[in-house]
């Protein structure tokens, strides 16, 4: 018998779709359309990963994800139909491995299933790799942003500010190419946006001797500046 693989979601031709690729990758699958009866089944069957819907009837799959991560460290992977990065930021808090935004190739669901598999999500051996820079650690995976151990809360916008600097640090930006590669090539606000958010960024991380800053560079832009 192949890994059992657990599909909650309420649409009866997503959990079609997903049971005909998964199972002809040799996978065994249970199809649960109500979040209410998910977590009754799961404890019945014990499935090696669980592919779970955010909305859904009888409990949602943000309920159902935290009830499934106070018993279990199975490797959890969320379907949704919202691309917004609180969505996102949710799930990871509550436990979720990975996520697949609808609509979706089945063939990438499969895909992601089988590295979750390989990963062993949720073994100490596997857990998501820390960038760390001094007594800062990021995790590009699950969101999180740590300084002296512990966690800080940024938002959104922030956390993609800081993932792009760290990305290109030491590398110049003026104001309208930061806008187009945070806030996307669309955004119509003001540039002065930008200057609000690294200076939350700097309340937030920088202290004397941190070995990075947000260096503003004058008639420029700005800058990540790493210490070597």
């Amino acid at each position: 018998m192949g890994k059992k693989v657990l599909v909650v979601d309420d649409d009866a031709n997503i959990l079609e779709i997903l049971k005909l690729y998964l199972e002809f990758e040799g996978f065994s699958v249970f199809l649960v359309k109500d979040g209410g009866l998910a977590l009754d089944i799961f404890r019945r069957i014990r499935p090696d990963v669980v592919v779970l819907d955010l909305m859904l009837p009888g409990k949602s799959g943000f309920d159902l994800c935290q009830a499934l991560r106070q018993e279990s460290n199975v490797p959890v992977l969320m379907l949704t139909a919202k691309d917004g990065l609180e969505d996102k930021l949710a799930g990871f808090r509550l436990g979720a491995d990975d996520y697949v935004v609808k609509p979706f190739d089945p063939l990438e669901v499969v895909a992601r299933v089988r590295v979750m598999l390989r990963r062993g999500a949720g073994n100490a051996a596997s857990a998501p790799a820390l960038d760390k820079i001094g007594s800062l650690e990021i995790s590009m995976e699950t969101y999180e942003v740590r300084l002296d151990g512990k966690a800080v809360q940024l938002k959104p916008r922030e956390l993609q500010l800081l993932f792009f600097f760290r990305q290109h640090q030491n590398k110049v930006f003026d104001r309208e190419q930061l806008l187009a590669k945070v806030w996307g090539y669309d955004y119509a606000g003001e540039t002065r946006t930008v200057d609000v958010h690294i200076q939350r960024l700097r309340e937030k991380l920088e202290y004397e001797g941190c070995g990075y800053r947000f260096k503003a560079v004058r008639g420029v832009g700005y800058k990540f500046e790493v210490d070597p």
